[in-house]
């Protein structure tokens, strides 16, 4: 491909909803460009962005792609991005590195959660946007929809620059308010259209738009002002030059139509993003830090010292890993070592490669502003700045969130734990929201991930890509067990067996702590009636008894106990004797001081449209949830609770299925509280009915 500077570079990145046509989208624009032969279709799996096998199978995006094309002298680099909330983190890490977005909005359906949520990325990275309204040949499409909703969810700030020429099956086109031409396209999907003059049924709509358009470009400067409230209008180039600098500034959001799946409207988004989006080096500079930590600038030019992001990292289990990454500054070059920032470390870099989906093109270099991917780095993940070791500097990369959902995870096959782990650690470079670990209490392998159906891809993965089947199974609650009032205790360890005999005596008292005081125990012994050398063994009793639990084998917790009075034997004590005797004081305690069971509570915070909030808080309260509280967002509603984990384990299913999958949920542990005695009873016979299992 054409080396092309900085200046004749667009990073786009491709967002919005899920089932709005991104991917299509994308299809159409490298189809109309020539990078590709046909139109691709997301239905048989001939996208060039939607490659992975689950992506296919699943016909909807699981993970950001990459691919360029060429038009009017400008190379697009396109990020495709899937619009599922449980995958939205990709939308906003493709967009650390993009220059613009092109939100794309469903014609049916309008502004959805996370249209917004795309939207709310781009203004935290201050990033100029272009919607497009996808779907116009859809039953129901409505361009008053369109724009009522996004004036309403985004502001006066969205502008049509198109007008488009009838709806639903009768689209056929658009006017092009810069122009002030219509597009009329042939009805094969081939793209064809011929210029033609606005039809006069439309040319009163027309000029209504334009003459918006132009008062709202003329808002942004005053000589333009002067001018439109002198002439009555602007001329071409102004205007165009105004868009341009408003759209950059984030003062104008145009919106356009589109129909991907027929081919209609693709060739104008192309000279949109060419024309009117900036080019990668239109902020001058941008902050990193220097390798002392300080904030520092780096220059966005080609000239500069090289740095690049990491953005996205795809794992293959035949090819290696591949890193993706963004030049902000210099020219990063084939075979060269550079200095990886983040993790302090030089690296070699491979063949550098261009992508256009899954294909790759080696290049010799790639200029600030490009993107690009290089193979097998030795010690690179995604959020790692490579830069020049003359110029260290790192990049910032975006925050991971926290995983809202964790499964027990096994393999089918014994044996293959150390499989598992090489695997799911190669998912977790792909995929670092993913999470993997041993849970302390339980001892159970827990998978933790954005939702249900975001682990069970996952599992998927693990199974076609890397060849481990896994069994799912829910997590075992973390209950914990505590006391209510104190309690006297006595622990008497006497054996006599010929010989040296063992014999321990000691009393304790038990009391009730805080939550979250844990464990606490308190000498309280004088006169020498227990010998000092013995006392850490009655403690070490005690600790490994708490952790065998009293009612259902959980932990036992925030509770105190004062060690008082004891007896020994001067021949037959020992330590092993008074640690039995602790544990004995500590089982005879807990029957007297109201044993309980305690449950993590979490903090929920659940986000829909306002259509489903009844719902929603109806069947939260079904949970044993307690409502915290609501407030708006946009449209968007925000419910807030305190629900009991064991009541949030498959939470994300119900949710997609109330809100037709336009909801998403974040929750995080807050604090333990006392179980109902009626779940109590049937915990503790779980518990038994596990230990006569396994003793079976």
């Amino acid at each position: 491909m054409t080396d092309y500077p900085t200046a004749d570079i667009r990073n786009v990145v491709i967002a919005g909803h899920s089932d709005t046509g991104k991917t299509t989208l994308v299809s159409q624009l490298l189809f109309n460009a020539g990078a590709m032969t046909r139109l691709g279709s997301i239905d048989d799996g001939s996208t060039v962005t939607d490659f992975d096998d689950d992506e296919i199978a699943r016909k909807h995006s699981i993970s950001a792609a990459v691919a360029h094309a060429s038009w009017k002298n400008k190379k697009i680099n396109l990020i495709d991005t899937p619009g599922y909330g449980i995958f939205m983190i990709e939308s906003k890490g493709a967009m650390k590195a993009a220059d613009a977005a092109a939100i794309v909005v469903s014609a049916v359906a309008g502004v959805e959660v996370n249209t917004e949520k795309a939207w709310k990325f781009a203004a935290e990275f201050d990033m100029p946007c272009i919607f497009i309204a996808s779907k116009m040949d859809r039953d129901r499409a409505s361009a008053s929809r369109v724009i009522e909703s996004l004036l309403a969810r985004v502001g006066k700030s969205v502008v049509p620059i198109q007008l488009p020429l009838g709806e639903e099956k009768d689209f056929t086109g658009v006017v092009d308010l810069l122009s002030m031409k219509a597009y009329q396209y042939a009805n094969d999907g081939s793209g064809n259209h011929e210029v033609i003059d606005i039809p006069d049924d439309y040319m009163a709509q027309a000029n209504e738009w334009r003459e918006q358009l132009i008062e709202k470009v003329a808002e942004g400067d005053d000589k333009l002002m002067e001018k439109f409230f002198e002439e009555g209008g602007l001329s071409q180039e102004e205007l165009v030059d105004g868009l341009r600098r408003e759209l950059a500034a984030r003062e104008i959001y145009p919106l356009m139509f589109a129909a991907p799946s027929q081919n209609i409207g693709g060739h104008l988004v192309l000279d949109a993003f060419a024309s009117l989006l900036p080019a990668p080096d239109f902020r001058g500079e941008i902050k990193g830090f220097d390798d002392k930590g300080e904030e520092a600038t780096v220059s966005t030019s080609s000239d500069g010292p090289a740095a690049a992001l990491i953005f996205k990292t795809i794992s293959d289990p035949f090819a290696g890993r591949l890193s993706l990454f963004r030049v902000y500054s210099g020219t990063l070059k084939s075979d060269t070592s550079y200095y990886n920032s983040t993790r302090e470390h030089e690296e070699r870099v491979g063949k550098l490669q261009i992508l256009q989906g899954k294909h790759q093109e080696p290049v010799g270099e790639l200029r600030a502003g490009d993107i690009g991917a290089v193979a097998k780095l030795k010690d690179s993940h995604t959020g790692d700045t490579l830069c020049a070791k003359s110029s260290r500097v790192r990049l910032p990369h975006i925050d991971i969130p926290e995983a809202v959902i964790s499964f027990a995870i096994e393999p089918k096959s014994k044996g293959d734990e150390d499989k598992l782990s090489t695997a799911i650690a190669k998912i977790i470079e792909e995929d670092p929201t993913v999470k993997f670990g041993l849970a302390e209490q339980t001892h159970e392998f827990l998978i933790s991930g954005q939702g249900q159906l975001h682990v069970e891809i996952v599992i998927d993965k693990l199974k076609s890509k890397f060849g481990v089947d896994v069994i799912l199974h829910p997590p075992k609650v973390p209950y914990r067990e505590t006391i209510t009032k104190p309690a006297d205790a006595h622990g008497r360890h006497k054996k006599q067996s010929g010989g040296h005999g063992q014999f321990a005596d000691c009393r304790i008292k038990m009391e009730p702590l805080p939550r979250g005081e844990d464990f606490d125990f308190v000498i309280e012994i004088f006169g020498g009636s227990i010998p000092r050398q013995y006392i850490p063994a009655v403690e070490k009793g005690i600790r490994e008894a708490r952790t065998q639990g009293y009612l259902a084998g959980y932990p036992v917790v925030d509770f105190r106990v004062r060690l008082h009075d004891g007896q020994f034997h001067a021949v037959d004590s020992s330590e092993l004797a008074f640690k039995i005797a602790g544990a004995l004081a500590f089982r005879e305690a807990m029957g007297k001081a109201g044993a309980t069971i305690l449950e993590p509570v979490m903090h929920v915070e659940v986000y829909s449209p306002s259509d489903y909030v009844g719902d929603l808080m109806g069947d939260l309260t079904s949970r044993r949830g307690r409502m915290e509280g609501m407030e708006a967002e946009g449209e968007t509603q925000v419910i807030k609770a305190m629900v009991p984990m064991s009541e949030m384990l498959t939470y994300g299913s119900t949710l997609r299925s109330i809100t037709q999958g336009r909801g998403s949920f974040h929750m995080e542990f807050s604090h333990y509280e006392e179980v109902p005695k009626s779940q109590q009873e049937r915990i503790i016979a779980e518990a038994k009915r596990a230990r006569e299992e396994e003793h079976a």
